[in-house]
């Protein structure tokens, strides 16, 4: 059994910052590799950012690159998003994921958090 819960998020003006944080629950944690998806009303659900189980390799969408700092914790159990720069076009429902297989967390991963809201005003 994987869970993962999410915490952060909110309502920030562009140019501000925000941290999103997500813990997973599962027996052997340090396996998984983490990621960030994103979904704005009346869109499809996109790759944010991702980072391998032993942090060391990171990826990030286009769109976020040089903003956007993912990081993670395997003492902890949890992983970060660092949300510098934003714009109102980074409004979104957050989700965090994990997969043990890194081509798939970046595009169909095994387990979702709950998500959570961020809102970026103008």
């Amino acid at each position: 059994q994987v869970q993962l819960i999410e915490s952060g998020g909110g309502l920030v003006q562009a140019g501000g910052s925000l941290r999103l944080s997500c813990a997973i629950s599962a027996r052997t944690t340090s396996i998984y590799h983490m990621g960030w998806f994103r979904q704005a009303p009346g869109k499809e659900r996109e790759f944010v950012a991702a980072i391998d189980w032993s942090g060391g390799q990171t990826y990030y969408a286009d769109s976020v690159k040089g903003r956007f700092t993912i990081s993670r914790d395997n003492h902890k159990n949890t992983w970060a998003l660092q949300m510098n720069g934003l714009k109102p076009d980074d409004s979104a429902v957050y989700y965090c994921a994990a997969s043990t297989n890194w081509g798939q967390i970046r595009s169909t991963p095994a387990y979702w958090g709950q998500g959570t809201q961020v809102t970026v005003s103008s």
